[in-house]
């Protein structure tokens, strides 16, 4: 927060409208069939169940993590909003195999650019649930996420609001 940022107008309508990184079924991530994404323990979101393993960026923002086992990665937005986007569960086991991720920390990224490629095929092969949670780690302070569509959705598709 800069010095004088208190002191400029907020806008009446400023909200961040959060794409689907995946095509796929989109649902509450209390869905999801894990339980600590299930119970909230990381935060508020959604839970994809994909038809591919192309995931792109919700959002315009920067690449704020990537996990060494490259099952999942952080992203935030210019208002802080930030996300966890984690592809399968209990997939960090494979130590990054079937992942190819196409950006680094630090990368500016806009909506529906490549995130990471992943062979949902070998991941199924290993018995492993291809559920992608995207959940929210931090919302700016006042905000809250409203899910404006669930179902089957295409990646780019509008599926979440901040406001």
């Amino acid at each position: 927060m800069g010095l004088f940022d208190k002191f400029k107008k907020k806008s009446q309508n400023d909200e961040l409208i959060i794409c689907s990184p995946i095509t796929g079924e989109v649902s509450s991530v209390d869905q999801t069939p894990d339980e600590a994404f299930a119970n909230k323990m990381m935060g508020d979101g959604v839970v994809i169940l994909p038809e591919n393993g192309e995931v792109v960026a919700p959002f315009d923002g920067e690449v704020a993590m990537v996990f060494p086992t490259k099952h999942a990665m952080g992203l935030r937005s210019e208002n802080g909003t930030e996300i966890l986007i984690h592809f399968g569960l209990e997939t960090n086991a494979l130590n990054g195999e079937g992942f190819d991720v196409l950006v680094k920390e630090g990368d500016k990224v806009k909506t529906g650019d490549p995130l990471m490629n992943v062979d949902v095929d070998f991941i199924k092969s290993k018995d492993i649930l291809t559920n992608v949670p995207m959940v929210f780690t931090t919302l700016p302070e006042g905000k809250t996420m409203e899910i404006v569509k669930t179902g089957n959705v295409s990646k780019g598709d509008e599926i979440i609001k901040i406001k």
